[in-house]
């Protein structure tokens, strides 16, 4: 005779449930630290606001403010000009950075590629390039504005100039750290140029590339805060907290502070990324 705990027909495990199991036992480690970390640097900020030792309002106000918290609640409103989400203002000021980082990114690696292959040319570039790139990217703004009239293709050419000197430098020190016996075996082969770039110069160059490049993506970020806070009428994230700041609306400047913190970090792993996947390729 089969009993009832016999015949009783065993529990299927819940493959949600498991599944999240399964990460936390994996990523658990590596979250609970920054987690943590995170946790306490917001109460702490809480504290010393609701202290009184600073006006700055604490992380809680990004709710409690009713402005603050339509802006969280409704990110891609859109009442045309200037009154827009702020999805669409992030995503005007990535659409320059997208422009000026890629015009950045061709003109660094192609003018890199052509001064590390040339001594003479490194030697008599060398001065001008580190000259140019100690110049701040808010200096540069005043100038665009003289020479192209217009604040978009401006803003444009300040994420440019911020952008290429990270990229055109390390490319340049990427191609002159080839080994020479790599130089050697091109020559006893007889490598065409193009067989040199394509199985030599480029993958050996790679790491250097990419480490410009994740430097380049970070700047190009912070110039275009900087520069559209400096110019007045154009759609961006710069340009919002320029005009929260003279509304005196400072809970509205925390919050685009964490979607440029977001989007900064976003836009550093989307190289990583690229890197992970590319340069393995080319080793």
């Amino acid at each position: 005779m089969v009993t009832n705990a016999q015949s009783r027909p065993q529990a299927r495990p819940n493959p949600v449930i498991s599944s999240v199991q399964q990460f936390w036992q994996k990523r658990g480690p590596d979250l609970i630290p920054p987690i943590i970390g995170i946790a306490v640097f917001l109460t702490v900020w809480q504290l010393v606001s609701w202290s009184g030792l600073t006006r700055l309002p604490g992380p809680l106000s990004l709710w409690t403010d009713t402005r603050t918290r339509e802006l969280l609640l409704y990110p891609f409103y859109d009442l045309g000009g200037l009154d827009k989400g702020l999805f669409w203002q992030t995503l005007a000021s990535l659409g320059r950075v997208a422009q000026g980082y890629t015009a950045a990114a061709v003109v660094g690696i192609s003018v890199g590629v052509l001064v590390g292959t040339s001594p003479w040319l490194n030697k008599a570039t060398y001065p001008i390039f580190q000259f140019l790139r100690m110049v701040a990217p808010l200096a540069w703004v005043p100038i665009a504005l003289v020479a192209l009239q217009q604040n978009q293709p401006a803003a444009i050419f300040v994420i440019f100039i911020t952008a290429v000197w990270p990229i055109l430098i390390n490319t340049t020190e990427g191609v002159r750290q080839i080994p020479e016996d790599y130089n050697n075996v091109a020559k006893v082969l007889q490598l065409s140029r193009k067989d040199y770039y394509l199985n030599i110069l480029f993958p050996s160059a790679l790491p250097y590339i990419f480490t410009g490049l994740r430097i380049a993506i970070g700047l190009a970020w912070l110039a275009i805060i900087a520069a559209e806070i400096v110019m007045s009428g154009i759609v961006g994230i710069g340009f919002f907290i320029w005009d929260a700041y003279q509304q005196n609306y400072i809970s509205e400047i925390i919050l685009a502070v964490l979607y440029i913190g977001g989007v900064g970090l976003l836009l550093d792993r989307l190289i990583a990324f690229l890197q992970m996947k590319i340069a393995p390729l080319h080793k």
